[in-house]
């Protein structure tokens, strides 16, 4: 899976009802939670994917999982939970991974001429005829 160098995080992100909702309860952690997840999904690949074995490794327990879930920011899956409309606002794996390869044919292309091109085409094109 091809994971992602960064995940897109909306400017008005602070001023989110969902957001505004878990600050006025006290629930800093759930928004930290978030933010952390999305960084997770991204870097992984998962699709917004989060796997309930990673909460603590994105410093968050279940009670903030639960509290992301209350305001529909994540939604829950068996064993884990779904970030609500991640592919709405992220680009998906297959996305990146075809990104990705059109990249690195672009690149090849660049710096070893077209896959099909004979590899001395260009050299023997600029030589001189013998006088």
């Amino acid at each position: 899976m091809s994971g992602l160098a960064w995940v897109r995080l909306d400017t008005g992100f602070p001023r989110n009802q969902k957001i505004v909702t878990l600050i006025s309860r006290n629930q800093h952690r759930a928004a930290f939670l978030y933010v952390c997840g999305l960084t997770y999904a991204g870097e992984q690949g998962t699709d917004g994917w989060i796997p309930e074995p990673m909460l603590p490794m994105l410093h968050g327990r279940k009670t903030d999982a639960n509290q992301l879930v209350d305001v529909g920011l994540w939604i829950p899956r068996p064993g884990g939970w779904d970030i609500n409309d991640w592919c709405e606002y992220q680009p998906s794996s297959d996305e990146t991974s075809a990104r990705s390869a059109r990249a690195r044919a672009a690149a090849h292309t660049r710096w070893h001429g077209q896959p099909d091109a004979p590899r001395n085409a260009q050299r023997n094109a600029t030589r001189m005829p013998n006088a």
